[in-house]
């Protein structure tokens, strides 16, 4: 890729630079460039710092030396096999929940609009509960059955909300009304189950990036990888959907298919998410309009709120475990987090409107 102009110039108003590829050229708004590459000096710097925070304590520079020249056999251990498995998991996972996040909200024009608000997280839960009692525990079997709950879910709030339309405000009420049916129905699994296995999906259940290891990780971001992939050529049509159908459609958009197919591809990437960490709260919700006001972004962007959601749940992992007293699923910070964010979009809402 050739680089940049070193001249911004102005689209609409706002400063851009013209990154050029051969004969293929993409118009990158300055403010939105410098805002990502700021959450990605920090992502970095706070998945070092993750790196060595634990029983055994490593600094910066010895994380470092373990990537660079390999150091001691000991923390090599400690950093690639023990440590590196988690932090990866929170930057990834957490930037696919994101990214599902801002997808929603773009297609139902409603920043109230995200997975664990509509219910999908909670059955992508019960898809997994439902495979460990009726399967097995293994990995593929608990995603397959993850995946399976959550597109079961969002295909019945779909059929539910359809007079309304995804964007009315009758697919949250939906969304909500069948999150608790579907929490009721995991509890009372929990409780029925036996006891070894009640507490395994007790604490997978909270949202925890406690025991993630390499091959559930690396499994999903495969399965993930393609999705991501198709969703990022799919963004143009999604920011002409802000346009309106009537007009998105005389722009080449087709709104029905592009809206289908971008709600598919996001619950396809909570599920994976949520089958390896569980259904970590609000990530999904907060990212995306966080990242759309620091940036000041006429829409939501999938790569700034995928930054934004990796830097959320890696922060709000090295709280849980580091901070707090004790050591805490991150679904309990992130929910904490997350609840004082709902009240604040709520308020801010609601004098909008009047």
């Amino acid at each position: 890729m050739n680089a940049p102009h070193s001249t911004p110039k102005q689209d609409r108003g706002y400063p851009h630079l013209m990154l050029r590829a051969g004969p293929l050229s993409m118009p990158v708004r300055v403010r939105s460039l410098a805002v990502g590459l700021a959450f990605s000096t920090v992502i970095l710097l706070l998945g070092i710092l993750s790196l060595g925070l634990g029983t055994y304590q490593l600094s910066p520079v010895e994380v470092l030396q373990v990537f660079l020249d390999g150091g001691d056999a000991l923390d090599r251990t400690v950093v690639l096999q023990w440590r590196l498995p988690r932090t990866l998991a929170a930057i990834l996972l957490g930037a696919l929940l994101a990214m599902a996040g801002a997808v929603f909200q773009t297609v139902t024009h409603n920043p109230l609009a995200s997975p664990d608000i509509l219910g999908l997280s909670n059955g992508a839960f019960t898809g997994m509960l439902l495979s460990i009692v009726l399967v097995s525990t293994s990995w593929p079997v608990m995603t397959t059955g993850a995946v399976l709950g959550g597109l079961l879910t969002a295909l019945v709030i779909w059929a539910l909300a359809q007079r309304g339309g995804v964007q009315g405000f009758r697919l949250i009420v939906i969304g909500i009304g069948v999150a608790a049916m579907l929490a009721s129905a995991n509890t009372w699994m929990l409780l029925e189950i036996e006891l070894e296995t009640a507490m395994f999906a007790s604490a997978w259940g909270a949202g925890t990036l406690n025991g993630v290891t390499a091959a559930p990780l690396i499994g999903a971001l495969l399965c993930a990888a393609p999705l991501v992939t198709l969703l990022l050529t799919l963004a143009p049509r999604l920011r002409q959907l802000d346009l309106g159908d009537d007009a998105a459609t005389s722009t080449g958009a087709r709104p029905g298919a592009v809206r289908t197919l971008a709600l598919l591809i996001a619950v396809g990437l909570v599920s994976l998410a949520t089958a390896v960490i569980g259904p970590v709260a609000f990530i999904a919700l907060a990212a995306p309009q966080v990242a759309r006001r620091v940036a000041a972004t006429p829409y939501l962007s999938l790569v700034l709120s995928g930054l934004l959601g990796a830097f959320l749940l890696l922060g709000s992992d090295l709280i849980a475990q580091h901070i707090l007293p004790g050591a805490l699923p991150v679904g309990v910070v992130t929910v904490t987090v997350g609840g004082l964010y709902l009240v604040i979009t709520i308020i801010l809402e609601i004098r909008r409107r009047a």
